[in-house]
């Protein structure tokens, strides 16, 4: 049974923490196993070894300060009554989500900076856990959905791509600054360099002996990860075919197989957002606001949200500018009339805007793109 606690340094914040023992009195080897306190919602921070939990009851009041190795929390959760889980959304917050709720509590997953402002003072797990306690009782809380296993291998897809593409880049970036050292340039593209790079390297008297060996080293390090991308890019590719709100997206301008994957995986529920400005917004494609005394001050784009998506966006709108931009549709007029005032890379952001709505209206209705369907 769980005892009252009491002390003269109740309200220290910089009291001593307390050891498992205040919190609980012994209990007969019959009553072990079972939980008598009531908890109705827990604040888990979690970690690769070592948990931190903080639970409290109805009333608010703390009820249990416990750190949990590993191999002890689907024991410990299994015999709780369900109750509500806070966790902070980080990189194994969606496998403990699904297993905890499998268990029948009520996982939600907070963005780890809106817990912040509920840290009263210093940082431990102990804190943190409380932290995320309070944070998840708020009523304005944004929680993050949790995402299904298949989201996840997709979405590892798309890492792995994005981080093989860098490095292909890296590669390519070395072997073009080597070859120009030694009078050989190429125009801009892995295309051309490709070209270059053959074209130097069948010539046995263009480079010196030390220089070809590094060369082509390089070489070959590019060529073995575009052919680890291309793996990747079919297996994309088979997946985009099974899924129909994939191929929706992909009808949108801008929008290839990599997009549109990409962003399928990532918004588990599109009834989320309130609208297609808000869906905007949570990419990061709207104006960081910074306005007072009744002035509206607006600035660039926040950048909040997906990194990845966000990119993927503003190269999605770059192309159809470039591609579009003459021909006599409503979108081409419509960037048209921008350029004329605003510069290139604002009017690519402000479409890549446009078209973050434009994927939230055919996510929420499930229907097909139908750019000119107001006209008819």
């Amino acid at each position: 049974m769980l005892t009252s606690f009491t002390s003269q340094n109740s309200d220290d914040v910089d009291a001593p923490a307390l050891t498992d023992s205040a919190w609980y009195e012994p209990v007969s080897k019959a009553e072990r196993g079972a939980f008598k306190m009531t908890i109705t919602t827990i604040g888990l921070d979690l970690a690769k070894s070592v948990f931190q939990a903080h639970g409290v009851d109805e009333s608010g009041a703390t009820v249990l300060v416990k750190k949990l190795h590993r191999k002890q929390m689907l024991p410990f959760f299994s015999k709780l009554a369900p109750c509500l889980v806070g966790v902070e959304a980080c990189g194994t917050a969606h496998y403990w989500a699904r297993t905890l709720a499998a268990m029948g509590h009520e996982v939600r997953l907070i963005p780890p900076s809106y817990v912040k402002a509920y840290v009263k003072r210093g940082k431990s797990d102990a804190l943190d856990a409380e932290a995320i306690c309070e944070a998840v009782q708020r009523p304005t809380m944004r929680f993050v959905p949790v995402k299904t296993v298949e989201q996840q291998a997709i979405l590892m897809i798309h890492r792995a791509r994005s981080l093989l593409v860098r490095q292909r880049t890296m590669l390519a970036n070395a072997l073009r600054a080597h070859l120009a050292e030694l009078g050989f340039v190429a125009n801009p593209g892995i295309a051309n360099l490709a070209k270059l790079a053959e074209q130097v390297m069948a010539d046995k008297n263009a480079l010196p002996a030390y220089a070809r060996t590094a060369l082509e080293m390089l070489i070959r390090q590019i060529m073995t990860i575009s052919g680890e991308i291309e793996v990747l890019d079919r297996q994309l590719t088979v997946w985009h075919a099974e899924s129909e709100a994939s191929r929706r997206l992909a009808a949108i301008p801008g929008l290839g197989v990599i997009t549109a994957t990409a962003l399928v995986a990532t918004v588990t529920d599109p009834d989320q957002f309130r609208s297609g400005r808000q869906f905007a917004a949570w990419l990061g494609l709207t104006p960081r606001q910074h306005s007072t005394g009744g002035k509206t001050r607006l600035g660039g784009i926040s950048k909040q949200g997906d990194r990845y998506l966000r990119r993927l966006l503003v190269v999605g709108a770059t192309a159809v500018m470039r591609h579009i931009k003459d021909k006599p549709t409503p979108m081409a007029d419509w960037i048209r009339k921008l350029l004329e005032k605003k510069p290139f890379r604002l009017v690519s952001v402000a479409l890549a805007n446009k078209l973050a709505r434009i994927v939230w209206v055919v996510l929420t209705r499930k229907e097909a793109y139908q750019p000119y369907a107001h006209l008819t």
